[in-house]
């Protein structure tokens, strides 16, 4: 047996195991392209590796410095930044979301129909600003594909399109009804676009503007934005697809892709192109309660309130989720202000802490933050959807096997 080496509290030949996995069960089939991972602990980057190919059809090999599409790995940057005016006395949680944006005072919940012929009743309660954190809002996404007010989103192409903008969306989800009254059940939606609406409202900036100046320029994220830089093409990856017999469709062409040019929608809720080290900055300033290499991002009461579960009452997603998609396993995790929060080690069926948190992306990237073990974790590649394989839970189950 070779010797083992520690580094802050990891056993780096344990994490060896991490690269052989994927590359023995993922690569080489052909499953996935390429990845690139990170374990981060007490502050220090402990292991990294980027494996495979960031772009199949040019042969291009994945590098570490590779540019992903995070897709809802942006939700928890959109998250800080409206709690950062939250610290600033600019709403409270508990605002109902009509004292900002009066057209949706009288917001009607589905009964029947398709749409535009829609029976409705009146909401029996007020959307909070607390509902579009927590996902409680009542409002859905396109994919989803359950419910014909989801074929609505799909049909006005409220998801992001070239022609939709923020003032657009929250114009038409004004006019479409929730699938359930506020904060009686949980349901993945673009809550958190229409959070990143209010930061501009309430900022009087872009979403663009804010993020580059309240959280990329302080933690020096210089490879992260809302489109793909000139200086930065050849970085990007391919996108893929996965396809029955396990094998890869191209999604997205980094040489033709809409990442290239900004885009109209700035998507608080998926729309950031990033690289593993810049997210590790985000990350990493979560871990160390808001602050990283001497700048402060947020405040560390305000990060352990957001860190809590927020369901009603209490509940796990199981208890309270009508829908059949999450960027993580649903038994024993709640949901805080912006990032899912393990409520139940043993019940998740995966090992862990306590109030451990993160949140991942559609094409399969994900992070975890691990303040108990002071542990940072973050896996990217490129393949929607994210359900393709179990890849995410082992990948933490290897690095949580690596601590000494």
């Amino acid at each position: 047996m070779p010797e083992s080496r520690i580094t802050a509290g990891l056993c780096l030949n344990r994490l060896e195991r991490i690269s052989t996995h994927i590359e023995n069960n993922y690569l080489a089939p052909g499953k996935l392209a390429g990845t690139v991972t990170l374990v981060a602990r007490k502050g220090e980057v402990v292991w990294t590796r980027a494996q495979g190919l960031m772009d199949r059809e040019r042969d291009r090999p994945m590098q570490r410095d590779t540019l992903f599409r995070v897709y809802s790995m942006t939700k928890p940057l959109t998250a800080i930044a409206m709690m950062q005016l939250y610290e600033q006395g600019r709403f409270l949680l508990s605002d109902p979301v009509h004292k900002y944006i009066p057209s949706w005072r009288n917001l009607q919940v589905y009964k029947g129909g398709e749409y535009p012929d829609f029976e409705t009743e009146p909401a029996s309660t007020t959307m909070t600003i607390r509902d579009l954190f927590t996902h409680t809002s009542g409002l859905t996404y396109g994919f989803t594909e359950k419910t014909p007010v989801d074929a609505a989103y799909r049909k006005l192409k409220l998801d992001g399109s070239p022609i939709l903008s923020l003032d657009k969306l929250v114009e038409r989800l004004a006019e479409l009804p929730l699938e359930f009254h506020p904060g009686t059940a949980w349901n993945y939606s673009v809550s958190t676009d229409v959070l990143g609406y209010l930061v501009e409202l309430l900022s009087g900036q872009p979403l663009d503007e804010y993020f580059q100046q309240h959280i990329l320029d302080p933690l020096g994220m210089t490879d992260t934005g809302f489109h793909v830089r000139p200086d930065q093409q050849d970085r990007l990856a391919a996108c893929y697809l996965y396809q029955p017999g396990d094998t890869l469709k191209l999604q997205d062409d980094p040489e033709r892709s809409r990442y290239l040019k900004p885009p109209r929608f700035l998507s608080g809720g998926g729309g950031l192109v990033s690289t593993i080290d810049d997210y590790f900055r985000f990350a990493q300033a979560l871990c160390q309660g808001g602050e990283y290499q001497g700048e402060r991002i947020i405040g560390r009461k305000t990060l352990e309130f957001m860190c809590r579960n927020h369901l009603p009452d209490g509940k796990d997603l199981p208890a309270l989720s009508i829908g059949g998609f999450t960027e993580t396993p649903y038994a024993g995790t709640g949901f805080g202000l912006g990032f899912s929060v393990k409520t139940d080690v043993a019940r998740s069926h995966s090992v862990g802490s306590e109030g451990d948190f993160g949140w991942g992306g559609l094409a399969s990237t994900s992070f975890v933050v691990d303040p108990t073990e002071d542990l940072v974790m973050i896996f990217l590649t490129q393949l929607m959807p994210s359900s393709s394989y179990p890849v995410r839970q082992e990948f933490r189950a290897m690095v949580y096997g690596a601590l000494t």
